[in-house]
This record gives C-alpha cells, sequence and structure tokens, in this order.
C-alpha cells in the first residue's frame, strides 16, 4: 500500500481528503499537523482523535513553534516587515514552514506522496508546492479539493456517505491562530467595503485604562516584557496576551495574491505590529542612515519572497546575513504607551543610541564643527542644483 503524507488541519476539507485517499485512492494515510504557535495539548488531543476516527493509519504532531521563531519570524522582525505596510505575515510565512517541515517528514518515512486541502484560489496551494516540489521533487503532490473543484456541500455529503458524522456547519468567521497573529476571514472580507465587527476577531477588548510597557531588545530581538525575561516566544506569547485585551492590533490587509486577485483578509496581530513599530524605532536611533535605507529595500525582497513561498531561493539566506549583521547594536529598551485599539511608542533608552553623541544636538548647538563649516558644507550641498538651474531656465 502507498503511503501519503496528509497536512492535517482537522477542517472540512482535510477531513475529506483523509477519507477520499484512503478510502477511494487506498493510500496509507499519515496524517500530520503541524505546530507553528496556534494549538495547545487540548488542541493535540483533538486533531489525533479526529484524524484517527477518519481512518487514517498514523498521525504526528509536530511541534516547530521555536524553529518559526529562529528561522523566520526573527527575520520578519529584523526587518519590520509588513506587507503592503499592513499585514505582518502572519499566515503567509506560517505555511511555509508548515510545508517545510511536513516534507522533512514525508522523505523520513519514504513517503510516495503528499496531499494538502488547498483550493485552487488561493495562495497557500502555491507555498505547499513550491516546498514539497523542491524538498520532495520525486513525490506526487495530490490535492482532491483543487483539482475536483468540490463544494462545501460535496463534501460534506461525501463524508456522510462514508460513515464520518460530525457537525460541519460552516463557523461565521474562519480563524487561524499562531505566533506570529492570527487571520480572520469572514463575510465582510469578500467585500471592499466594510469591516469585520468586535465579535470576529478571537480576542475580547476588556482593557479600558491606558498603560505603559516596556520591552527589551538585544541585538534585535525581544528578550524582556515589563522586565521579565524569556525567550522571544515567550515575550511574543505574553505580549500577545497584554496588548490583545485592549483590542490592538486588529485590521484588514488588501493585496496581490500569489496568483495574480485581489485578496481582503483581516487579522489580529497585536504582539507583531507592536514589536515592529517598537524595533524600527529603536533602530532609528542606533543605525547609520545607510543601514536603515538599504536594510528597507531588502527587507521589502525578503518579505514579498516569504509572502510568495520562495523561502528555499539562496537569496533569503543572502538577506538573512545582512539582518543578522545589521543588528548587531540593535539593543536597549523601548516604552510604549497601550489604550483601547491603539498604542504609542514613546520612547527608547539605549547605550547605542546615536541622538546622544557629544558632537551635536539637532536644532540646538554644534560642538564637533563651527558655523563656517556648516555654512561651506550648505554651499558645496547645493552646487548640483546650481549648476542645474544655470543651464535650464525653469519657472518653479
Amino acid at each position: 500500500m502507498k503511503k501519503v503524507v496528509l497536512a492535517f488541519s482537522g477542517g472540512l476539507d482535510t477531513s475529506y481528503c483523509a477519507k477520499y485517499l484512503s478510502d477511494e485512492l487506498g493510500y496509507e494515510v499519515h496524517a500530520v499537523t503541524i505546530n507553528t504557535g496556534g494549538f495547545d495539548e487540548k488542541d493535540q488531543k483533538e486533531l489525533e482523535e479526529k484524524a484517527l476516527q477518519l481512518g487514517v493509519s498514523n498521525f504526528r504532531f509536530i511541534e516547530e513553534t521555536a524553529n518559526f521563531y529562529q528561522k523566520g519570524v526573527k527575520y520578519l522582525l529584523f526587518g519590520n516587515v509588513l506587507k503592503n505596510n499592513t499585514y505582518p505575515l502572519s499566515v503567509s510565512a506560517e505555511r511555509v514552514f508548515q510545508a517545510l517541515a511536513i516534507a522533512n517528514h514525508a522523505n523520513e518515512i519514504d513517503a510516495d506522496a503528499i496531499a494538502h486541502g488547498s483550493t485552487g484560489a488561493g495562495n497557500d496551494q502555491i507555498r505547499f508546492d513550491l516546498v514539497f516540489q523542491s524538498l520532495c521533487p520525486d513525490k506526487e503532490i495530490i490535492t482532491p479539493i483543487r483539482d475536483r473543484t468540490l463544494s462545501r456541500h460535496e463534501e460534506i455529503e461525501f463524508l456522510k456517505s462514508h460513515g464520518v458524522e460530525a457537525n460541519w456547519e460552516k463557523a461565521l468567521y474562519s480563524i487561524n491562530q499562531g505566533l506570529w497573529g492570527t487571520s480572520v476571514g469572514g463575510k465582510e472580507t469578500l467585500t471592499s467595503d466594510q469591516f469585520l465587527p468586535d465579535e470576529a476577531f478571537p480576542t475580547p477588548q476588556l482593557k479600558e485604562e491606558p498603560e505603559t510597557i516596556e520591552i527589551e531588545f538585544n541585538r534585535g530581538e525581544p528578550v524582556t516584557v515589563n522586565g521579565e525575561k524569556g525567550d522571544p516566544v515567550k515575550v511574543i506569547t505574553k505580549l500577545n496576551r497584554i496588548a490583545g485585551g485592549f483590542g490592538i492590533g486588529r485590521d484588514i490587509h488588501v493585496g496581490d495574491t500569489i496568483i495574480g486577485i485581489k485578496g481582503r483578509v483581516g487579522f489580529e496581530a497585536p504582539a507583531p505590529l507592536i514589536l515592529i513599530r517598537a524595533h524600527h524605532t529603536l533602530e532609528k536611533h542606533v543605525l547609520s542612515k545607510h543601514q536603515l535605507f538599504i536594510k528597507d529595500n531588502l527587507a521589502q525582497w525578503y518579505g514579498n519572497l516569504m509572502h510568495e513561498g520562495q523561502y528555499l531561493d539562496p537569496v533569503m539566506r543572502d538577506i538573512e546575513s545582512y539582518l543578522n549583521s545589521s543588528q548587531q547594536h540593535v539593543t536597549g529598551k523601548v516604552y510604549v504607551m497601550l489604550a483601547p485599539h491603539r498604542f504609542q511608542v514613546l520612547g527608547i533608552s539605549s547605550k547605542y543610541d546615536q541622538m546622544q553623541s557629544s558632537l551635536g544636538q539637532y536644532g540646538e548647538m554644534n560642538v564637533g564643527w563651527t558655523g563656517d563649516d556648516a555654512r561651506g558644507f550648505a554651499k558645496l550641498f547645493s552646487n548640483q542644483t546650481k549648476i542645474y538651474k544655470s543651464i535650464h531656465d525653469e519657472h518653479v
């Protein structure tokens, strides 16, 4: 019997795939769920029970949250990556790392094929396929929902006819939770003029009184919140919990999908949005203007390539090398005020803060140069414009 590794989320699509692959195609199905920060122990047990009830031969729950941070999230933070200046690539990056773990597992057990439940109308199908084709070129990729263009009703009827009884009533909002944010889809995201209601977001807004928090970074990585030390994953988790209670981090992203159509998705990402803003503010104090300029450009490329599933392209490792190098002095504390549905970076403290230079204070005094030096510099700096204007008689 041929073996297939199925990327299993426990939803309708992957439940259909599990039954279809075993009962109709005769595969030995190895269901795999990859945790990138969205599942707890209870979820793990429920997923295993559901998979085994569907008749899979084997179920594996693979923990990838720390690896997801170290090899993905860390660089999205170093680059202050926000897709279209809005979205912190929450699910985009997760899918890449889920695909990597599934591909590695398929190679470990010498599977004949890999399957996923993506439709033919989204980004995830491309992200999964790119990784699988690169790491498992000899394995068939099976996508029943995409290939058979199935409706939700058809999937439910198939499962019922194969003895699978469950409540498949579609939730008003689809939630996909992970370390670096939670996506939220619903009827409003299918429009262009409506925002998601408060009840669509998984974290209720309960806090009213503003509070100020302190985030400490060491070489670009968050290491404490309010003085409490922890690894970056714990810091992100704690900050999500603190800021989520204010309803911070809710927005809708509109972007160009990999397949060329426009897409709209809601998200809740309090920790990513706060950390990116805080980290960027600290960088503006401690990095040179050319470091910032080059890093901003490379980071945009990094985010776009990650979004489109091109994580395995070697240029990603090249950009990561630069991002790592740029963070050597991104160390210090950032002070952030939290309030209902908003936050504000108040300031920073760092021994590498270039505003504290003894050479001069912006708009106040200069010690490292004279007034004549500044006058001469301005005269030379205007040369290129004076030369142009001497040749071209243009009215401005």
